[in-house]
């Protein structure tokens, strides 16, 4: 059995580490005024890899924490994936061109399936679609709007276009610390080829053990690294056995 792959997230918003509840930006907490010292301490604790989200440039449109990720990718060996308002290849580019290994399409890939097979032709590997679900639809525009896309149905049309990397959320789960959404997981890793990363409301080391044998790729780790739920090198040391 393969290794997954923690990914301790940094959510943007102002230049500043914050997480969300559930996706509202209205229950906003900042964790820390200085995100590349979070990710600093990520690696010091173990993480090989990070996954940011522009917070803004998820909402709006187009990336707003340009500058910050710039500095992060520049100055840690962390394997960084990044999403949030990439919405044109000469965003994907640019991110490319810093060192960042996979960016994430969210809205874009949804909206425009045309646009999303173009990037995956042309950028491989290095493109990664993140499948947000609410009520079993596929949200869009940082989780403020629910596409018409049932969620199941999407990942499988993703699939077909040849992307590698699927970042599937429960946003009910999101910020809660009450647990991921396994059964969604098992439901994908059966029916899917691509790589499969959790996301949403992973709370403890357990749950990480759970993923793995599943045959996850990857977690994501938010809310519970912020609050000391998980340990972080303890939950990289579980992965490495």
């Amino acid at each position: 059995m393969k290794k997954m792959t923690l990914y301790p997230a940094i959510d943007l918003f102002d230049g500043k580490a914050v997480r969300l509840r559930r996706g509202d930006y209205a229950q906003m907490t900042v964790y820390s005024d200085d995100p590349l010292s979070v990710a600093q301490g990520f690696r010091k604790s173990g993480a090989t890899a990070l996954h940011i989200v522009d917070l803004e440039g998820a909402r709006d449109g187009r990336p707003a924490n340009y500058d910050i990720i710039h500095r992060i990718a520049a100055e840690t060996d962390l394997q960084i994936q990044v999403g949030g308002g990439i919405r044109t290849s000469a965003t994907i580019e640019k991110y490319l061109g810093i060192g960042i290994k996979r960016v994430i399409l969210g809205t874009a890939a949804v909206a425009e399936p045309g646009f999303l097979k173009e990037m995956t032709d042309h950028f491989k590997e290095a493109i990664a679609v993140s499948v947000d679900i609410k009520d079993g639809l596929v949200a869009i525009k940082g989780w403020t709007e629910t596409s018409g896309f049932d969620a199941l149905d999407f990942c499988k049309t993703v699939d077909e276009i040849g992307v590698k990397t699927l970042i599937c959320t429960d946003i009910s789960k999101d910020g809660m610390l009450s647990g991921t959404n396994m059964e969604l997981y098992k439901v994908l890793h059966l029916k899917l080829t691509a790589g499969l990363i959790a996301s949403g409301g992973v709370s403890s080391i357990d749950e990480i053990k759970i993923l793995s044998e599943i045959g996850m790729d990857g977690a994501i780790l938010g809310k519970a690294l912020y609050t000391g739920d998980i340990d972080l090198a303890k939950a990289v040391e579980v992965c490495r056995q």
